[in-house]
């Protein structure tokens, strides 16, 4: 494609092409979007993610500002959808700072005895259904923390982060690198304005140098910023952590269904004459 023509009316005007100009937007869009989901899972690479009470005093302001990123993005590559408007979640998330194991200790410690009929001390059969439903919880937090089912697992994280944060930051060392051509081509016309007649000629293929140094440096930005739109690579990587969140989710719903069975049949054996 001969940028130069395309964009020769633009830079004799003093603007880069509209091209760019949208180019720089998208991105702009979709790298705010990939820090706000960063920071907001960063927070999951510690066992226990979920206790400390001041993720709970910012995981409602960081999942909006999410929403807001991903809509702009997505508001700058579907124009003419109607796209709605991120939602302000307005409660805020309050996050427990106990380990399912101390409930589980607190129902093993109540349960004396048990009996034919269920299992457990007719008279106390809540300390039996604390300690099912520790237990229970306690799977859950193991398989929560093991490496291979972590639903925000880092080996899914850290090569999104590296692959799109490399691919983004190449993209604006070339676009500082245009800015930076065009203050030189504007200081090269500036020259130009002011040279004698001896010297417009010295000072004519100056400002042709620079144009076609910020051609040659605009097209190179442009293709930098459309690999970052098009690089299957991040969604490589989020396909990847979805799959995990899903096992996850499969594994601990099948766990919970199996503590709820026993949960039932304590109600059941145990609810009354």
């Amino acid at each position: 494609m001969d940028w130069g023509k395309r964009f020769s009316t633009s830079f004799a005007t003093g603007e880069l092409p509209q091209e760019y100009k949208d180019l720089e937007t998208r991105v702009d869009a979709l790298r705010q979007a990939h820090l706000t989901l960063l920071k907001i899972t960063k927070v999951f690479e510690s066992e226990a993610y979920d206790y400390p009470s001041a993720i709970s005093e910012n995981i409602s302001e960081l999942s909006t500002s999410l929403g807001h990123g991903i809509t702009a993005f997505a508001a700058t590559n579907l124009k003419g959808t109607r796209i709605p408007a991120a939602w302000l979640h307005r409660s805020r998330l309050r996050l427990r700072n106990t380990r399912p194991c101390r409930m589980r200790l607190f129902g093993s410690a109540r349960s004396a005895s048990a009996t034919p009929d269920c299992g457990y001390d007719r008279e106390e059969p809540l300390a039996g259904a604390l300690d099912v439903y520790a237990a229970g919880m306690d799977k859950v937090l193991l398989l929560r923390e093991s490496s291979t089912t972590r639903p925000y697992g880092w080996n899914h994280l850290h090569p999104w982060q590296q692959n799109l944060n490399s691919a983004i930051n190449v993209a604006m060392k070339a676009r500082q690198a245009v800015r930076t051509s065009r203050l030189e081509l504007d200081g090269a016309k500036q020259t130009l304005k002011s040279a004698s007649p001896a010297k417009q000629e010295v000072a004519r293929l100056q400002v042709e140098n620079a144009e076609d140094d910020l051609v040659q440096k605009t097209e190179v930005a442009i293709a930098l910023m459309q690999k970052v739109l098009s690089n299957p690579e991040p969604i490589k990587h989020l396909n990847e952590l979805a799959k995990a969140q899903l096992i996850f989710y499969a594994v601990a719903a099948e766990t919970l269904s199996t503590t709820q069975a026993e949960l039932g049949a304590i109600e059941l054996g145990c609810g009354g004459e």
